[in-house]
């Protein structure tokens, strides 16, 4: 078993299937949202994939990088206490957890030269750390899914 995430997420051999695998986990957290909010995400989201088809794949394989290292920390801190569900781990750290993972998406945010793109990203935002902790549970199980086949 692979020991960081860097060995789990970013081998080649298996990067195709973790892109895979985080896009089929962003759409079914999209799909899952309701009320207000979640017709906002399903809109947004449904614009950015509009504005460019296949952006979801390529923006995740994009970032993965970033987000493994955001989540390094967490990773190894998880695995040295002995655990054995990554995805309780990071919900019972989600404040802590999903901040790293923005901090990712607001730099590239903030870099991008799409306007559509930014303008689409501010509107998401406000609601993004609630979104992204609702996602944690998921996200540390594809993980450990992935963990167990490294």
């Amino acid at each position: 078993m692979a020991d960081t995430l860097k060995e789990i997420l970013l081998d080649s051999s298996r990067r195709p299937a973790v892109v895979s695998d985080f896009e089929t986990l962003v759409d079914a957290e999209v799909s899952d949202k309701g009320g207000v909010s979640g017709a906002v995400v399903k809109t947004g989201f449904a614009a950015v994939k509009k504005i460019k088809p296949g952006i979801i794949p390529a923006a995740i394989d994009t970032l993965l990088d970033d987000f493994s290292n955001a989540l390094e920390p967490f990773y190894a801190d998880y695995r040295a206490k002995g655990g054995n569900d990554f995805g309780a781990y990071l919900s019972g750290r989600a404040d802590e957890a999903a901040d790293a993972l923005l901090s990712v998406t607001d730099a590239r945010a903030e870099k991008s030269s799409r306007d559509s793109i930014k303008k689409v990203y501010s509107k998401l935002r406000p609601n993004g750390k609630k979104n992204v902790e609702e996602a944690l549970p998921r996200l540390g199980q594809l993980i450990d899914k992935h963990a167990a086949a490294a």
